[in-house]
C-alpha cells in the first residue's frame, strides 16, 4: 500500500515529528502482516474465520463432523468424550505438515449436549486431557469441578427478533458497565435472562445507550472478575447457555442499546486443565515460551505471542466470532497498556520518547492495528475502546495515519484523581485549577470515555465515591423520614457534583459501573474461603433505589437527569469545554460546553449572592439543571423559573449556594 511521505499522525501533532521514523516503521510492520495474512488466502476478514476451520464443524456436503486442532509440537492427539466412552486411544487424530491435527466422524457420532475433550501427548511426552481450544461452550461438573467441552448444536437455534443494532447510530456512547452474575439482588449467581428482563429496562430508563458486559468469556475462577480467560470462544456457563446470551443481546437491541464485550486478549489463565497453557507440551505455542517474560508479573497469567501468525488467527477469529455469532456491537479491550509495553506499564511515562523506545512491544502494536482494522471491516462504526493508562499517542487515530484505530480510550486518570482528592485533601483545600487541569488533560482528536469511578473501586479493599464520602452513614442515615446528617448531606451533594463535572468536561463519552449511579453502599466481594463462600456482597441491591423512603433514589434521579441533558444537547459531541471562571478563593468553577454554562460552587459553607461571571453569550439565560432541586435530594433554594440576564459587560449575576452546581442555557 502506497502511503503519504509524512504519516497523518505527525501532521496532526508536530510534537511527534522526532518519532516519524518509528511511526513509519510500525506502518511497515502492519503492512507486512496484512500481506502475510493475504498470502494465506483471502483478506483479513477471511483469515478471521478460523472458527470455520478449527474446532468442531460439519462438512457442508456430507454432514460429517470435522474436528481440527493446531498443536504443532504435540506427538499425538485423541478425541475423547461421551461418544467413545472416554477411551483415550479409540479416536486418534492425524497431523498435517503445519501441525494441524484432524479427525472426521460420521454425522450421527456427536450430538447436542455431549461432553468432549482432547487427549494430547505433548512434546514433553506427557499425556493430558485438554479442553478443545476453539470450543463454543463448556460445562463444569458440580461434584468434581472438572470442566469439559460441550457440543452445542441445538435443534432450534436462537431466532433473532430484532434487526442488528447499527453501532454507527451511537454517535456518543453513554456506557453502563455491568457484570451479569452479580446483577441481581438475591445472594446467588444471576443469569443472562434475568439481566435481560430485570436490569436492561433500568439501563434504558436511565438513558444509557450502550451496555458493556464483563466476564463473558469463560473463566474457571469466578473471583477473577472474568479476566483470567480459559475458553475464548465460549460464553460463561455460570450465567446460562449461548441462546440465553443471544436473548440478552437481542433484548438490548430492541431497547435501542448497543452491547460491548469486555474482551481479554492481554493474557490468559495459566491453568493447564481448563485453558490453553502449554497446550502442545512445547512450553509455548500460543504464548511466549521460557521462564523469562512468559508470565505476567502481576496477574500470574500467560502472555500471548502476538507475532505468531497462528496466534493472530486465533485472536482475530475470536473477535469476529463474537461479532457474528452473538451480534456484539464492539469491544472494550482490557489491559492494553500491559500489551503495549515489555514492562507492562510498570515504568513511568515521562515524555514522548517512552512511547517509541525498545520497551514497546511492536508485535502487540501490530496485533492491535490488525484487530481494529478487522472489527471496522466486519462491523463498520463499531465501538472499540482501549483500556490504556500510558497515554500512547495515536491510540484513537486511524491505522493509515500511523495510529491504532480505536474509537475511544478510557480516561483512566479521572477516577484516580477523585479518589486521591477525597483521601488526601480537606474540602477547603480543593483547588479548582487542579481539578480543571485534570478534567481537560487529554489528547484532543482522540476521543476519551470519562468516568468518575472504576469497577475496581467497587471491590472489597477499596471504596466507591459514595462509600468513601458517607461510609457507615449509608447504613444509618439514608432515610428520607429523618433529617440528613452533615456527612450524608455533604456526600450526596459532592457525589452529584463530581459526576456531572466529570461527564461535562472529562471526555467525549461517559461510563458508569452498575449501581454507582445511585451510590451503591457496599463493596463487591466474590465468594471465597475468607468469607465462607458467601454471595452477600456479590450482588446489587436494587431495593435500595426502588425504596421511595431512601435517599438513593435522589442520586439515581440526578444520574438520569444529567445523562438526559447531555444526550439532548449532544453535549459530548461538542468542542472541548472552555473555561470561563476559575476562582480559587471562592472555589467556584465555571465553564461552557455545547452552549451550556456549568457553574460549580465547591465551597462547603459559603453561599455567594450576586456572583458575577462572564456568560458565553449575551442575552437571557435559564437554569436547566440544579443539583439543589428537591427531586435530587436538595433543598430547592433556587427558583429555576427565573430568567437571568447579562449586563452591559456580558456578565451574569447568580446566587451560588454551597456545594451545588447550576447548568444554564440561553433562552
Amino acid at each position: 500500500m502506497r502511503r503519504p511521505p509524512i504519516p497523518g499522525l505527525v501532521l496532526a501533532d508536530s510534537w511527534l515529528a522526532p518519532f516519524e521514523r518509528d511511526i513509519k516503521g510500525r506502518l511497515r510492520l502492519f503492512d507486512s502482516a496484512m500481506e502475510r495474512i493475504c498470502r494465506r488466502g483471502g483478506d483479513i476478514t477471511d483469515f478471521a474465520k478460523g472458527y470455520e476451520r478449527y474446532g468442531f464443524n460439519r462438512d457442508a456436503r456430507t454432514g460429517e463432523w470435522i474436528y481440527r486442532e493446531w498443536a504443532p509440537g504435540a506427538r499425538a492427539l485423541y478425541l475423547i468424550g461421551d461418544f467413545n466412552g472416554w477411551n483415550r486411544s479409540a479416536t486418534p487424530m492425524q497431523r498435517n505438515a503445519e501441525g494441524v491435527w484432524e479427525v472426521r466422524l460420521p454425522a450421527e457420532t456427536l450430538t447436542h449436549g455431549q461432553h468432549v475433550k482432547v487427549h494430547v501427548i505433548g512434546a514433553d511426552n506427557q499425556g493430558r486431557d485438554r479442553m478443545p481450544a476453539w470450543i463454543h461452550y463448556t460445562e463444569q461438573d458440580a461434584a468434581t469441578f472438572d470442566y469439559s467441552g460441550i457440543i452445542w448444536e441445538p435443534a432450534e437455534p436462537y431466532r433473532w427478533k430484532n434487526t442488528r443494532w447499527n453501532p454507527s447510530v451511537v454517535r456518543t456512547p453513554f456506557i453502563y458497565e455491568t457484570h451479569v452474575g452479580m446483577a441481581g439482588e438475591e445472594e446467588c449467581i444471576h443469569s443472562y435472562r434475568e439481566f435481560a428482563d430485570n436490569v436492561l429496562p433500568r439501563i434504558a430508563r436511565l438513558g444509557y445507550n450502550v451496555v458493556q458486559i464483563m466476564a463473558i468469556q469463560e473463566h474457571p475462577y469466578y473471583g477473577s472478575f472474568g479476566y483470567h480467560v480459559s475458553s475464548f470462544f465460549a460464553p460463561c456457563n455460570r450465567f446460562g447457555t449461548p441462546e440465553d446470551l443471544k436473548y440478552l443481546i437481542d433484548t438490548a437491541h430492541g431497547l435501542g442499546i448497543a452491547v460491548l464485550l469486555d474482551v481479554v486478549h492481554s493474557h490468559a489463565v495459566k491453568n493447564v486443565a481448563e485453558g490453553l497453557n502449554d497446550f502442545d507440551g512445547s512450553g509455548g505455542q500460543y504464548f511466549i515460551a521460557g521462564d523469562r517474560d512468559s508470565r505476567h508479573p502481576d496477574w500470574d497469567s500467560c502472555l500471548f505471542n502476538y507475532g505468531r501468525i497462528e496466534v493472530q488467527e486465533f485472536l482475530l477469529s475470536n473477535l469476529r466470532w463474537w461479532l457474528e455469532e452473538y451480534r456484539f456491537d464492539g469491544f472494550r479491550f482490557d489491559g492494553v497498556t500491559s500489551m503495549l509495553y515489555v514492562h507492562h506499564g510498570h515504568e513511568p511515562f515521562t515524555d514522548l520518547s517512552c512511547y517509541f523506545n525498545n520497551q514497546v512491544n511492536l508485535d502487540a502494536v501490530t496485533y492491535l492495528q490488525l484487530a481494529t482494522t478487522l472489527v471496522q471491516r466486519v462491523c463498520p462504526g463499531a465501538l472499540i475502546i482501549a483500556e490504556d493508562m500510558s497515554g500512547m499517542p495515536g491510540l484513537c487515530r486511524p491505522v493509515d495515519e500511523g495510529g491504532f484505530g480505536f474509537s475511544h480510550r478510557l480516561a483512566m486518570g479521572l477516577p484516580d484523581y477523585w479518589i486521591k482528592l477525597l483521601k488526601e485533601k480537606k474540602d477547603e483545600e480543593w483547588s479548582v485549577g487542579d481539578m480543571w487541569y485534570t478534567l481537560i488533560n487529554r489528547r484532543y482528536g482522540e476521543p476519551n470515555i470519562a468516568y468518575a469511578e472504576s469497577h475496581d473501586q467497587a471491590l472489597v479493599g477499596d471504596k466507591t465515591i459514595a462509600f468513601r464520602l458517607m461510609d457507615a452513614e449509608m447504613y444509618t442515615n439514608m432515610s428520607c423520614l429523618q433529617p440528613a446528617s452533615l456527612i450524608t448531606d455533604r456526600g450526596i451533594a459532592l457525589h452529584k457534583m463530581i459526576r456531572l463535572a466529570t461527564l461535562a468536561a472529562g471526555g467525549e463519552g461517559w461510563l458508569n459501573f452498575m449501581g454507582n449511579e445511585f451510590g451503591h453502599p457496599e463493596w463487591i466481594d466474590f465468594p471465597r474461603e475468607g468469607n465462607g463462600n458467601s454471595y452477600k456482597y456479590c450482588r446489587r441491591q436494587w431495593s435500595l433505589v426502588d425504596n421511595a423512603d431512601l435517599r438513593y433514589r435522589y442520586l439515581n434521579a440526578f444520574d438520569a437527569a444529567m445523562v438526559a441533558l447531555a444526550r439532548r444537547g449532544s453535549l459530548l459531541d461538542s468542542r472541548p469545554a472552555q473555561p470561563l471562571n476559575m476562582d480559587e478563593v471562592n472555589q467556584v468553577m465555571a465553564f461552557e460546553r455545547g452552549g451550556l454554562l456549568f457553574v460549580f460552587n465547591w465551597n462547603g459553607s459559603r453561599a455567594i449572592p450576586d456572583y458575577k461571571l462572564p456568560a458565553p453569550a449575551p442575552g437571557r439565560w435559564r437554569v436547566v439543571l440544579d443539583s439543589d432541586a428537591e427531586a435530587f435530594g436538595g433543598y430547592a433554594r433556587q427558583d429555576s423559573s427565573v430568567f437571568h440576564f447579562t449586563d452591559n459587560k456580558g456578565n451574569l449575576s447568580l446566587y451560588l449556594l454551597p456545594r451545588t452546581v447550576l447548568v444554564l442555557q440561553k433562552a
